[in-house]
């Protein structure tokens, strides 16, 4: 149980660290520049966003299994990591920032990265941790990918140990699954203001 337990806090730090890096850097680039193309890119990122996993389990697989990483704890992290779903969320926390603030610091002699540090992600704070709680509760009862792409169990996350537990062991369920929800429970309970203000502020049209 807790070596399943430790995967699954494994996969779901790797995957949150890896969203951040790459959603958020990504929301920021669609919501803070103007580049050819980025209208269509951005609505090829939403219809990403719609597509059940079932449409694109067999293209990730071949992909995973071309590259050799299927049955290791990566071919769950890398496609998690690039879920659209974060961009979405934070790009709209990014817009509501009024671009004039950008364009004073810019003339402050602000370079982008300082802009996008000391200005964006602090601003864009709500919306960001938003998307953090949202993708932590997606991941940590992550079923189908693990189901899909984990063989060994000694890698499987908690996710996949408990519906493998029978009624005849109806005290071990209830234990099981108190611990898996203990954290759940933390993390709502102390950022839930947080989820709250990131998800309507990321409703309001920039």
């Amino acid at each position: 149980f807790f070596v399943l337990f430790w995967n699954s806090v494994k996969l779901t730090v790797c995957i949150l660290v890896g969203q951040f890096l790459i959603g958020v850097s990504g929301a920021w680039a669609f919501s803070a520049y103007s580049f050819k193309g980025k209208d269509i890119l951005f609505s090829i990122y939403i219809i990403l966003m719609l597509l059940p996993f079932q449409t694109t389990m067999l293209a990730e697989y071949l992909v995973l299994d071309g590259a050799g990483l299927l049955n290791t704890l990566w071919s769950v992290i890398l496609p998690a990591v690039f879920s659209t779903f974060p961009v979405f969320l934070v790009y709209r926390g990014f817009k509501r920032i009024p671009s004039e603030l950008f364009e004073v610091a810019r003339i402050d002699g602000a370079g982008e990265w300082t802009i996008y540090v000391r200005l964006g992600i602090p601003l864009a704070d709500s919306s960001i941790m938003a998307a953090f709680i949202i993708s932590f509760f997606e991941v940590w009862n992550m079923v189908e990918e693990p189901l899909a792409f984990l063989k060994d169990m000694s890698i499987w996350p908690l996710s996949l140990y408990l519906p493998q537990i029978g009624l005849e062991q109806a005290g071990r369920v209830c234990a099981a699954s108190v611990i898996t929800l203990i954290l759940s429970f933390f993390m709502f309970g102390i950022f839930r203001d947080s989820l709250e203000q990131g998800i309507v502020s990321s409703a309001l049209k920039g």
